[in-house]
């Protein structure tokens, strides 16, 4: 078991598999690729996060958590970039971990990565859900509460308890709309994501070119208020805490990886897209955390939509509102859409090894995607964007990621050693310097985040586990030609 355990795939082998297995459309051009990591990143972590972080971890020092978490997430980006150029298939962090640490680190990455890209779905939808009702409610729509909230919430004591709610609706409908324009294809997903890219871009800059004139520098001091005596809450460890959090604001990178094998030159185009759209998103988060917390005292920030408080506290701004609104509802529509796509290719190449069953790489005769794949983590997003409150999906998500990125990071080591004469498009540079310090990034901002996200996270790998020994052990690629 042990040595089933250990058993990797080689970068021939998996490209060679990709090969001559179902095909997807190679359409994907360097700055398509950008924008789809855009497209997954810009949502709730700087339209929703950005408030709740500021007012309960770190004051007007929101801004240091998002620059320490895209230092972490800049090291584990460019170890993505070396590994995607050198095996540029579907699969993204599971695939690269096959190849270097074996196949049972390689299904837990997998596996977290489904944590990642289902729970990013479903927290961004609770997040548009809360902006798209506020909107509503502007013009005189006023829907049932119990049908736009999550019927669990998180107690202060930090465990669950029923709400009273039914079920968030407006979460639910979105994620469901979304699905099915991801199963129709990979080129109408793509070029509705450009165009949500330009508008909520857009947005953020004229918040912050407009939002400038009316901050109040006052608001920022104390800049990192001082911790109360408990962990996470203010001080240097709420910082920490903050952006073990609002690291979720970075993800989606990695979903320009998860798509290579649909890319007109992955050695060249992924790199540029995966470096490409974690510099814009750092430049436009940096700004608009500053512009917010400078318009309104942190403290009124945590709320479903903390962009709308910050304008609606200046009412010279009031115009500004609802563009605002809508580009937010459109940016966080994006990064719906792109999880939603980036899931079912890891399912697919899970499937492909025989870990999963083999309707996962099942690909539409018509729209050429991973139509059951698509399906399942489709019924899956929706279920927790239906159930679950968005803290504690956002705290999730942030483990899974933080996780797989130092697979990644450690991954590249690896093969720097086993491969050292094979041809890489793109080198991390310093690369035991810059793997070393992501691997140590990554995982201190996992211990920064609440105990209860651990637990949570012990139950899905357990299950993950039940899932491992159940089907994908006996049924492995590697396990089979072993036994021949």
């Amino acid at each position: 078991m042990l040595k089933q355990l250990a058993a990797r795939k080689s970068v021939a082998t998996i490209i060679q598999e990709v090969e001559s297995g179902p095909r997807l459309n190679r359409v994907l051009s360097a700055r398509t690729l950008t924008s789809i990591g855009l497209g997954s990143m810009i949502g709730s972590g700087v339209f929703v996060l950005t408030g709740t972080v500021a007012a309960e971890h770190t004051g007007p020092a929101v801004t240091l958590a998002f620059l320490v978490a895209a230092f972490g997430c800049g090291l584990a980006a460019i170890c993505y970039a070396e590994l995607a150029a050198l095996i540029p298939v579907a699969g993204s962090a599971y695939s690269y971990t096959y190849a270097t640490l074996g196949e049972g680190v390689a299904w837990f990455v997998g596996w977290n990565l489904a944590l990642e890209y289902m729970m990013s779905a479903a927290t961004v939808a609770v997040g548009w859900s809360g902006y798209v009702v506020n909107l509503l409610e502007e013009v005189g729509i006023h829907l049932p509460a119990a049908l736009t909230n999550a019927p669990v919430g998180k107690t202060a004591e930090h465990t669950l308890a029923a709400t009273g709610a039914i079920v968030n609706l407006p979460a639910v409908l979105i994620v469901v709309a979304l699905t099915w324009l991801c199963y129709i294809g990979i080129r109408q997903s793509a070029s509705l994501n450009n165009v949500m890219v330009v508008i909520k871009v857009a947005i953020i800059v004229l918040f912050i070119v407009v939002g400038i004139s009316f901050v109040d520098t006052s608001l920022w001091h104390p800049y990192l208020p001082p911790n109360g005596g408990e962990f996470g809450h203010f001080g240097l460890s709420g910082v920490m805490q903050g952006a073990a959090i609002i690291y979720f604001a970075y993800i989606g990178f990695d979903t320009a990886a998860t798509t290579a094998q649909e890319a007109r030159n992955p050695q060249r185009d992924v790199p540029l897209g995966i470096i490409g759209a974690l510099v814009i998103s750092t430049v436009l988060y940096v700004g608009m955390a500053a512009v917010m917390t400078g318009m309104v005292d942190w403290r009124q920030l945590d709320v479903a939509a903390p962009v709308a408080v910050a304008l609606d506290a200046h009412p010279n701004l009031r115009w500004l509102g609802l563009p605002v609104k809508i580009g937010a509802i459109i940016g966080m529509t994006s990064v719906i859409l792109m999880s939603i796509l980036g899931q079912p290719r890891i399912f697919m190449a899970m499937a492909r090894d025989g870990l999963l069953p083999p309707s996962m790489q099942k690909v539409h005769p018509t729209y050429h995607t991973p139509s059951v794949a698509t399906i399942i983590t489709g019924l899956l997003a929706t279920f927790f964007a239906g159930v679950f409150p968005i803290d504690v999906l956002g705290e999730l998500v942030s483990i899974g990621i933080l996780l797989a990125f130092t697979a990644v990071c450690i991954g590249v080591l690896v093969l720097r050693r086993t491969m050292p004469e094979a041809p890489r498009p793109f080198r991390v540079p310093y690369a035991p310097l810059t793997c070393t310090a992501g691997v140590i990034v990554c995982l201190g901002l996992t211990l920064a985040l609440p105990k209860d996200t651990w637990i949570r996270l012990v139950i899905w790998s357990l299950v993950g586990a039940a899932v491992y020994f159940g089907y994908g052990y006996w049924n492995s690629r590697l396990h089979k030609q072993a036994q021949r």
